[in-house]
């Protein structure tokens, strides 16, 4: 399933004026493809992409209690986030399992908390069942904002041409106003899986069509392209980035995930804690998230995995085929006894298919 396939943008229809092919329906849509996925894979690689992520859940947060409390029930420290800055801080159950991966942001007078698109409602009804005495209130305002994510190794440079100098006011996991050509938007710079920096855009929809506009005419020295489902799903799993719902779920935990960035073990107590905590302490991992190839192309999902004695060692959790070796590649969650790079495993559907498995360090080399 694709990370985007979760609701119509505000942007979707404006891609459709604009000549872009929209799949989808009741309610859902996404472009598979701007251009070709040859073309969009190699911007993500030696230029800079954009990708339409509107259909994240983006809730602003409003009350004196917001920033103690999201600190209170999430795994990273948030209390003392200063005014313009970001964090990325993951709710999760009782039993240290994730109910998502988010990024908060601190405009001081409130606050807006970002998750992923087939997660939102899961995270407002969260936050809303712990909401007792705190004076914190959700709304979603995902039809008034569209959010944009610029990636690629000239993404720095790219922001840089269209934020000028306010861009290189800005520090990793901070966010500021930018006024250019008449568009007016919220610039955050991040840190992608890769250690490269990205940048996202939160800007209200007149603005957003604008700045749409002003990319599809772009015609300077970078390598740019807009990125549809399809490129951008083959990149996740090569780089190894979980996704929601694939990973990102109530079946496994932060460990497990290689999500421990988002961690503070020194913080205190919050929803699920001592479970995280106690697997870190006494090294009780048992699975991680790691690669897998299989020589068919595109076969169906979902699959479990077996070693050569038929033990179930693990699930195939994210699957797409890669033109460049003739493979289907994936992300799995395996023992991790099983590993090693190179490791033979069998994979089984639901209709009783066998096929081999191969276990792939991440990320994929291109």
């Amino acid at each position: 399933m694709f990370e985007t396939d979760s609701k119509r943008t505000p942007l979707l229809e404006f891609f459709e004026s604009l000549g872009f092919n929209a799949e989808g329906n009741n309610g859902t849509g996404h472009i598979k493809i701007y251009n070709s996925v040859n073309d969009e894979l190699h911007s993500l690689y030696e230029g800079v992409g954009m990708r339409d992520i509107s259909n994240y859940g983006i809730f602003e947060l409003r009350g004196n209690d917001v920033l103690d409390f999201i600190h209170r029930i999430s795994t990273n420290s948030v209390k003392n986030l200063p005014k313009e800055s970001a964090v990325c801080t993951i709710f999760t159950s009782e039993k240290g399992r994730i109910i998502d991966s988010t990024l908060l942001l601190n405009f001081e007078d409130h606050q807006v908390l970002i998750s992923t698109p087939s997660n939102k409602m899961k995270v407002k009804s969260w936050i809303e069942k712990y909401v007792i005495m705190d004076d914190v209130k959700i709304t979603n305002v995902n039809e008034s904002f569209i959010l944009l994510e610029l990636l690629g190794p000239q993404a720095e440079s790219f922001t840089a041409m269209i934020g000028g100098n306010a861009e290189r006011e800005i520090e990793e996991n901070q966010f500021k106003v930018i006024s250019s050509d008449g568009m007016v938007f919220f610039l955050i710079k991040l840190k992608n899986e890769d250690g490269k920096y990205k940048f996202w855009i939160l800007a209200d929809v007149l603005n957003g069509k604008n700045i749409i506009k002003n990319f599809k005419d772009y015609n300077g020295p970078f390598d740019f392209n807009f990125i549809g489902t399809e490129a951008y799903e083959l990149y996740r799993i090569e780089q190894g980035i979980t996704s929601a719902p694939n990973e990102l779920n109530g079946k496994f935990n932060p460990h497990e995930t290689n999500l421990l960035n988002l961690v503070d073990f020194e913080k205190g107590c919050y929803i699920g804690q001592e479970v995280i905590a106690r697997l870190d302490t006494y090294d009780k991992v048992q699975k991680k998230i790691t690669g897998i190839t299989i020589p068919e192309k595109l076969i169906e999902m979902p699959l479990l995995l077996y070693d050569e004695d038929s033990r179930e060692v693990g699930v195939v959790t994210s699957l797409t085929y890669s033109e460049k070796i003739d493979k289907s590649i994936g992300l799995a969650m395996i023992r991790k006894n099983y590993l090693n790079d190179g490791t033979n495993l069998t994979a089984k559907s639901e209709n009783g298919n066998s096929f081999q498995v191969t276990v792939h360090n991440l990320p994929f080399n291109r």
